[in-house]
């Protein structure tokens, strides 16, 4: 049958993923950023601009989407199934599509910088999320 969690631990492996995942993102914006810092006002003012568009259309949908589907889910689960396939594939795509363009130098340092600063804060709050349902659930699970 294999290794089975339940739903609290899912959303709370959920929230980590994608914390780690955007420090690992953020830890690239930084870095680029450090070595381009020209115009760095106006830089902060479109990476906010970036997370206010990834974290409101994007991920807090996609928050939505898979705690409602957790929550549906039995009390065992594959702990990788807190994202569905279409979930994981557009990770794949993702993390391929930025690996790729820094790489090879697709995309100007300017915009990786302010870019992958933005998109990193909307995973971590987007994690937060995650971990704060986790927190939540167990407390339901008490007083229930």
């Amino acid at each position: 049958m294999g290794f089975r969690v339940s739903k609290k631990a899912l959303l709370l492996i959920a929230g980590c993923v994608w914390i780690i995942a955007g420090a690992n993102i953020l830890r690239i914006g930084i870095i680029t950023w450090i070595h381009d810092a020209h115009y760095w006002m106006f830089k902060v003012g479109e990476a906010i601009i970036v997370f206010l568009l990834f974290f409101n259309f994007v991920f807090r949908r996609l928050f939505d989407k898979h705690t409602t589907r957790i929550s549906r889910k039995g009390e065992k689960n594959c702990p990788f199934s807190f994202f569905d396939v279409k979930g994981w594939i557009v990770m794949i795509v993702m993390i391929t599509f930025g690996v790729t363009a820094r790489r090879f130098h697709l995309l100007p340092n300017s915009f990786i910088s302010v870019f992958y600063t933005g998109l990193s804060s909307a995973l971590i709050i987007t994690g937060v999320l995650f971990l704060r349902q986790s927190f939540k659930m167990k407390k339901e699970l008490m007083n229930g």
